[in-house]
């Protein structure tokens, strides 16, 4: 069964807003590169998914945006060619890589994707990692720890029913200050 791992960037008070954390730089793009390579395919509710369609899918005349600096290319790619699947009652308009999952049976949705033969699948944002970890399906949780105070936005899986304990699994420093963490659910002991 392939695992299903869960990764965003989050400030110190927990602000999950994908700008509230500090710009990425080549060290942190290299590290999500990596990340994204790992998967066999991304999942995204909607907006994720249409968020980063706009930033990194490669425009059809071939040609890289003004804003894009060399670091990110690699990044880029990897995004741009991944397969990827969007959790969405919409049904159609998603044609980079992707194919529609409906959300009326996620978890069976999920289950299904898991148990397909692979290294592993990739979740990012905030609303489908929420009802992902609701349905205890995220083998792994990555945070990049920003060292920054937010004090506002939206907060990572806020509004979660249950609480999940996590046991450290691995752990990164960037010269930047930041962190990234990962965890796993940690076993619950047999009494």
């Amino acid at each position: 069964m392939r695992p299903l791992r869960y990764s965003i960037n989050v400030t110190l008070d927990g602000c999950c807003h994908h700008e509230a954390g500090l710009p990425p730089d080549d060290e942190s793009m290299r590290y999500w590169t990596a990340q994204l390579e790992r998967a066999d395919a991304l999942l995204f509710g909607r907006v994720t998914y249409e968020m980063m369609e706009s930033a990194w899918r490669r425009p059809a005349s071939g040609a890289r945006p003004d804003w894009m600096v060399e670091w990110q290319i690699p990044f880029a790619e990897t995004i741009d060619e991944a397969a990827k699947y969007v959790v969405s009652s919409r049904t159609s308009g998603f044609d980079w890589n992707a194919e529609r999952l409906p959300g009326d049976d996620l978890g069976q949705a999920i289950q299904r994707l898991k148990q397909e033969p692979g290294d592993g699948l990739w979740v990012g944002g905030v609303t489908l990692p929420l009802a992902l970890a609701d349905l205890g399906l995220i083998d792994e949780y990555e945070f990049v720890v920003q060292p920054v105070l937010a004090g506002h936005g939206p907060r990572v899986l806020d509004g979660l029913r249950d609480r999940v304990r996590l046991e450290l699994v691995g752990r990164h420093e960037f010269n930047s200050g930041a962190i990234a963490l990962r965890y796993r659910p940690a076993s619950v002991p047999q009494g």
